[in-house]
């Protein structure tokens, strides 16, 4: 096999085979891995929950992570926000004429190590190659299926006034990692994306707090993005503290040199947490008991005032709207 990508390891014929066997069968096999055209699988006994995601994040390898170990996480995540434990992904591979199989096979080994940690098996999967330059290197497609853990319900019309908001760690570090590994800006600064499959401890926490009202991964378009979308969606208002939200010293540094918010750069190993206010100190301490989760804290509260709009308490007393997302938010992920 050669050391880069070529036309016809797409065209279905001996090199697609190798390409397959030497890359993505020896990186992935599990016990429900096919070569067929379709995964046979056992059906869970519950609800399932479904999802799909695409990845063209540039660069592919960022500080922190790469778009392998994101493919996964980011549909694991998704799946983990309905309360379901994530079961079967597939992979669908978009590559460009050219690519270095040796990008590829670390870009398929962090997918396979992620889909450990998380207890997911990658079970079926596609590759196409386009012409070079119609693509910007690989772009990958995942799609998941999870059962949905009894007694467990979210979504996010379920907030209600005198619930917790809690964040899962400190915000805005995805975004900021790719925006400075672009190196658009002659900026330096030691950011490394969160990137992180919470399946593990919101498991933990859907054990202990069946109750909980909304979970929400705040990827594109960040925190500050997710909680409109919630008090939209439960005609409710939503108040933050602005000193509570955890921000690294490194990303605020970079935002105030841009004037960007970091409630509004994307995470891709955080999530928003909505609950009654009586269990949040219940699932603060469950997600401070796992690495990926440790910076847990609640940083505002559901209200019935203001429906529709986000209220910030800033560092000096005063309340402001915190503006709504609208038209492009910087920088673009993906």
């Amino acid at each position: 096999m050669t050391d880069h990508v070529t036309l016809s390891m797409g065209a279905g014929g001996k090199q697609t085979a190798e390409l397959i066997t030497n890359v993505f069968k020896k990186n992935l096999t599990n016990r429900f891995f096919t070569a067929d055209d379709a995964a046979v699988l056992p059906q869970p006994d519950g609800q399932i929950a479904m999802s799909t995601d695409g990845f063209i994040v540039s660069p592919a390898f960022f500080p922190g992570g790469n778009v392998g170990e994101l493919s996964v996480c980011g549909t694991v995540n998704d799946l983990t926000c309905m309360g379901a434990k994530p079961l079967y992904l597939t992979c669908s591979f978009v590559l460009e004429e050219g690519y270095p199989i040796s990008s590829l096979e670390k870009i398929v080994s962090s997918m396979a190590e992620t889909a450990t940690k998380c207890g997911v098996s990658i079970v079926a999967g596609d590759t196409k190659v386009a012409g070079k330059g119609q693509v910007d290197g690989c772009f990958i497609t995942t799609a998941g299926v999870g059962e949905v853990v009894d007694g467990v319900s979210t979504s996010g019309a379920f907030a209600r006034p005198g619930d917790a908001v809690i964040v899962t760690g400190d915000v805005g570090r995805h975004g900021c990692a790719i925006l400075l590994s672009r190196a658009e800006y002659g900026i330096e600064a030691d950011v490394a994306s969160d990137c992180a499959p919470l399946w593990n401890p919101m498991s933990e926490v859907f054990g202990k707090v069946p109750e909980v009202h909304v979970v929400r991964d705040a990827t594109r378009g960040g925190v500050g993005t997710v909680l409109y979308e919630i008090a939209h969606e439960s005609s409710v208002g939503i108040k933050l503290s602005r000193e509570k939200v955890p921000v690294q010293s490194e990303v605020q540094g970079v935002c105030d040199m841009l004037g960007l918010d970091p409630l509004y750069l994307a995470c891709e190993g955080r999530m928003v947490i909505i609950a009654p206010a009586q269990k949040a100190d219940e699932i603060i301490s469950v997600l401070k008991s796992h690495d990926d989760t440790a910076g847990a804290c609640v940083i505002g509260e559901v209200t019935d005032e203001k429906p529709d709009h986000v209220i910030v308490e800033t560092v000096i007393g005063t309340e402001t709207y915190l503006p709504e997302p609208g038209n492009e938010l910087l920088p673009r992920i993906c």
